[in-house]
Parts: structure tokens; C-alpha cells; sequence
């Protein structure tokens, strides 16, 4: 059975969560209080739950996105108090495996754990319908949410940075500048990147981000 890290900055919930699931079995590798310190006590093979709101609103977003960029086969369970849809959406666009709301049964919770470990994460049926319910809003365009939930957990850290620059209006000459390549090796990556998101062109992308209300994963 894999090991564990908890991320949340209550102590009392990381004890909590400790005594129960080291009772379902579980061994705690890792208890960590800030999303900065998770991001650097990862290690391979660790399933990490993660909570969203820790030194920042959205620290348990950025080390998930932190996590996953060292290593894409990352597992990441948010179990988080925040529930709202689009706190949801942005969480799972993230490349987590699951999402799991604080306060539910320590059972429940071991058998997320246990089925994302098996590769056959359990959603809940509210995050199943927020899903459901955003793949029918952009029925006009049904790539755009198998994009984000197929394409953006294996993007590399340098195309997500690419993809920030694209959201910035920047032109080829000025990304290479910025990133210190040649024009030549921006464009090579650009092509990468469209075959990748089954895109044909950068602006299709930058919609795509902003149609879903995901910009702040590309700052």
C-alpha cells in the first residue's frame, strides 16, 4: 500500500487524519503544514492529500501543479472545505485524481485513497455532476473540457510557461526573448504543444482557458 502525505495547515486535522487512517491501515509518511513544504517533501510513489487554502487562497493548487510538473504520475486527493464549482473545476483541471470535501466519514475517505490507488478513482456524484454539467455547458465545442481534463495533467512545465506567455499576448520573437531560445526553438515547441492539445492554432488555446475561467493555473 502506498504512503501517504497530508497537507493542511490545521495541525488538530492533520492529527485527525493521521489516527484515522493509519486505523484504515495507511501508513503517514509525510504531515505537512503549507502547500511550499508539500511540494518539497514529495516523493514518488506517495499519494498526497491536499488541502486548497494554506499560506495562500490557492497554495494547495499551485503545489499540486508544483507536484505533477516533478512528476506527472503524481496522486493528488484534494480533501478540502471548498466546494463551489468553479474551486472545483480549477482543482481538477489540475491533473488531481480525485476531490473529497473535509468532513466526510474517515471510511469514505480511505476508499477514495484506496481507489485512486487502483486507478479507478471514486468522484462523488457532486463533482461527477459539475463535470457532466460543464461538458454539457460547452457542447458547442465538446473538446474544450476533454482538453483540459485529458491534455493539461501532461503538460511539461516549459509548455504550461508557454501557455502563460500565449495568455499575455506575446509574439514568437518576444517568448524567445524572454526565455533566452531562439525564435526557431519557440516554434518547434508551439507545434509540440498544438499536436499535444489537438488545437490548430495558440488563440484556440487561450479561449479554451479563458471560456473555462482557468487563467490563474498560467499566470
Amino acid at each position: 500500500m502506498s504512503e501517504l502525505m497530508i497537507a493542511d495547515d490545521f495541525a488538530l486535522i492533520r492529527e485527525d487524519l493521521k489516527e484515522g487512517l493509519e486505523g484504515e491501515g495507511f501508513s503517514i509518511k509525510a504531515s505537512v503544514s503549507s502547500g511550499a513544504e508539500a511540494v518539497r517533501r514529495y516523493e514518488k510513489g506517495m499519494i498526497v492529500l491536499m488541502d486548497i487554502e494554506m499560506e495562500s487562497s490557492d497554495a494547495g493548487i499551485k503545489a499540486t501543479e508544483a507536484i505533477l510538473g516533478k512528476d506527472e504520475n503524481a496522486l493528488v486527493i484534494f480533501l478540502t472545505s471548498h466546494d463551489r464549482d468553479d474551486v472545483i473545476m480549477t482543482a481538477m483541471a489540475t491533473g488531481a485524481k480525485d476531490f473529497v470535501v473535509k468532513g466526510s466519514d474517515i471510511k469514505d475517505i480511505a476508499e477514495h485513497i484506496r481507489r485512486v490507488e487502483m486507478g479507478e478513482p471514486q468522484l462523488t456524484q457532486r463533482v461527477q455532476e459539475i463535470l457532466m454539467g460543464e461538458y454539457k455547458r460547452l457542447r458547442h465545442s465538446e473538446k474544450s473540457l476533454l482538453f483540459f481534463i485529458q491534455h493539461l495533467s501532461s503538460l511539461t512545465t516549459a509548455e504550461r510557461e508557454l501557455i502563460s506567455c500565449f495568455m499575455q499576448g506575446l509574439k514568437v520573437k518576444e517568448i524567445a526573448e524572454r526565455r533566452f531560445v531562439e525564435p526557431v526553438t519557440v516554434k518547434s515547441q508551439i507545434r509540440t504543444l498544438l499536436s499535444k492539445t489537438g488545437c490548430s492554432r495558440t488563440k484556440e488555446i487561450v479561449s479554451l482557458i479563458r471560456e473555462l475561467g482557468l487563467e490563474r493555473l498560467f499566470p
